[in-house]
């Protein structure tokens, strides 16, 4: 029997980032909010204090902050003549599971996209004319533009203390930070983190190349810091237990030490775990959604009535919820009509590893966003014609970690077991450091997701399907950029250097990133998106969706950013708009 709950103002599905965001801004105005989120709880002070964190046992190899597959996974196949199967143990990418989402296990890595990755279908047909697109790509303009989500970018890295140094100051290009980024109002609140050995032989070889390095932007704080809510982080220790791991030291922005010891403390604010959203009731496109039904730990199924709906889960999650529900119209890869599921994208990613006989770069020393970028070849400042390519990568020298039991660096050459291995493994661990190439992935008709015919969860409902390739396009994107990585690298001076090229097919099995974007993307048409430019469903007017699933194509970038600016615009717009009048806001 499913019991029915009493009414709230607005339920949010999944308390990640974005969940976070809207329920404090939420709460603050007077609604009451409830979320729901399938993982369990968890607190900076209970579940990671600095004695049991840098665990790399539990957390980088056991995944234990990432969604068990027997619990909740997909299907994978790279092309539709073929039979997807079901994912049992991650590896390209990792879902979270808990309170916190993402936000507890992510590198910090904080970007703002540029001015010209919300309307790149224009400023590609604008420069080089409608022929240079490959006829399959599906890329969108967004519908909101980078001046459009400036402020709220510059509120998130205030509520965060991202560490910085800006490069573009109201159209000004400042020394030492990124001059090809878009202007900003005002620097970043906290200075860069300290740089060690690697990343500063990476800018000073980048620099002899012509290039401009600049420090990476680090939701790790490089000093302590009050945000606006009141609420105070720590300095980074330089641990190396940030990616895959929860901060104990409070030195990493997360909505644990951001806004949850604010929400906590709002009587209006509620926060259920270990409760898994089955599907959203409707009335049907045009009507309103009415609520969700959701199960908890025990197996009793609820139904919960909200004025508001708010699904902000991960990108896979809130496709495939919206898929089961019945809204929006699913996407046909054959007539390339329908719009749920259609362009997801990835991100397309490839290194260099060097190593040195005579110089200790201590890789132990480490944070997850800690690190020199280079930015000359990325996005659409550069010219792609004689190319025949478009999109880019950022370059970088990140010193994320040397953690002892995923960390083996050798030479090539190198035996793969044995006394020989191990005697490389000695030699080579603090002289070797890996440079990044993090590439953009296009949008194309071949790259979808919908539901799966055969296999289902243990609910009997359909797990969600994946169907990807590498586009030709972005692999001669990443082939051009990790060539210029590469350069960087010889400038470095390595005894002996590996380029590790990204190539088709895609596999599922190795980690790349865990930045998988669009199938309910943003846009100004309802033809080809899912939600209008502030993420409000084009079918029911009181549904938002929120989140990397509105990204129409993947800049080079990490989403975090521009998934939080969209997230606090379309707070604003609930707030000051839809709650004044209900209805469409495009």
């Amino acid at each position: 029997m499913t019991i029915r709950l009493k009414p709230v103002d607005a339920v949010i599905i999944g308390f990640g980032w974005s969940g976070a965001l809207l329920a404090e801004a939420l709460s603050a105005a007077g609604l009451s909010v409830l979320a729901l989120e399938r993982g369990k709880f968890h607190d900076t002070a209970e579940n990671f204090p600095p004695s049991r964190a840098p665990d790399e046992l539990r957390y980088a190899v056991r995944h234990d902050l990432v969604v068990k597959p027997a619990e909740n996974t997909l299907t994978f196949r790279n092309r539709v003549d073929q039979t997807a199967l079901p994912v049992r143990a991650w590896g390209s990418f990792l879902p979270a599971s808990g309170a916190g989402g993402g936000g507890v296990h992510w590198n910090g890595q904080t970007w703002r996209f540029r001015p010209s990755d919300f309307v790149l279908k224009t400023t590609i047909i604008e420069r080089y004319g409608k022929n240079f697109l490959a006829p399959d790509l599906t890329i969108e303009d967004w519908g909101v533009t980078y001046a459009e989500l400036e402020p709220y970018y510059d509120r998130f890295e205030y509520l965060c203390g991202i560490s910085g140094k800006a490069g573009n100051l109201g159209g000004k290009i400042q020394p030492g930070g990124n001059p090809f980024e878009g202007a900003r109002s005002r620097d970043y609140p906290t200075p860069p983190l300290t740089m060690p050995y690697a990343p500063a032989l990476f800018a000073d070889a980048a620099r002899e190349c012509g290039y401009h390095p600049f420090p990476q932007p680090a939701a790790n704080l490089s000093q302590a810091y009050t945000n606006p809510l009141g609420v105070t982080l720590g300095a980074c220790s330089y641990c190396g237990f940030c990616e895959r791991f929860g901060c104990g030291n409070y030195a990493k922005a997360s909505p644990q030490t951001t806004v949850m010891p604010i929400l906590r403390r709002r009587p209006n604010f509620s926060l259920r775990t270990e409760c898994l959203v089955l599907a959203i009731t409707h009335d049907g496109k045009g009507g309103k959604a009415r609520g969700v039904t959701y199960t908890d730990e025990s197996g009793q199924v609820f139904f919960q009535p909200a004025e508001i709906v708010l699904l902000c889960a991960y990108t896979f999650e809130n496709i495939r919820l919206l898929l089961l529900s019945g809204i929006g119209t699913p996407y046909d890869p054959g007539s390339g009509r329908g719009v749920v599921g259609r362009n997801y994208s990835y991100q397309t990613t490839s290194s260099v590893q060097l190593g040195f006989a005579d110089k200790r770069l201590n890789p132990f020393i480490g944070a997850g966003a800690l690190g020199m970028v280079v930015d000359d070849w990325n996005g659409e400042h550069y010219d792609h014609g004689p190319l025949g390519f478009i999109g880019g990568a950022y370059l970088a020298a990140l010193a994320i970690n040397g953690r002892p039991i995923l960390n083996h660096p050798v030479p090539p050459g190198t035996p793969r077991w044995g006394a020989g291995w191990k005697r490389a493994v000695a030699k080579s661990y603090l002289r070797t450091t890996r440079l990044l190439a993090s590439g953009s992935s296009l949008s194309h008709r071949g790259a979808y997701c919908d539901l799966d015919p055969t296999y289902r969860d243990r609910f009997g409902r359909p797990l969600l399907r994946l169907t990807f390739d590498f586009h030709p396009n972005d692999l001669r994107m990443s082939d051009f950029v990790t060539a210029r990585l590469a350069k960087i690298a010889r400038m470095m001076r390595p005894d002996w250097l590996a380029v590790e090229k990204r190539e088709a097919p895609y596999s599922i099995v190795p980690y790349q990133s865990t930045h998988n974007v669009g199938g309910a993307v943003i846009g100004g048409d309802p033809a080809t998106s899912v939600v209008n430019p502030y993420l409000q469903s084009w079918d029911l007017d009181n549904l938002f969706i929120i989140g990397a699933s509105a990204f129409p194509q993947n800049p080079s970038y990490n989403p975090t950013g521009t998934v939080a600016a969209l997230a606090l615009r379309a707070a604003e717009a609930i707030i000051h708009r839809y709650l004044r009048a209900p209805g469409p806001l495009a």
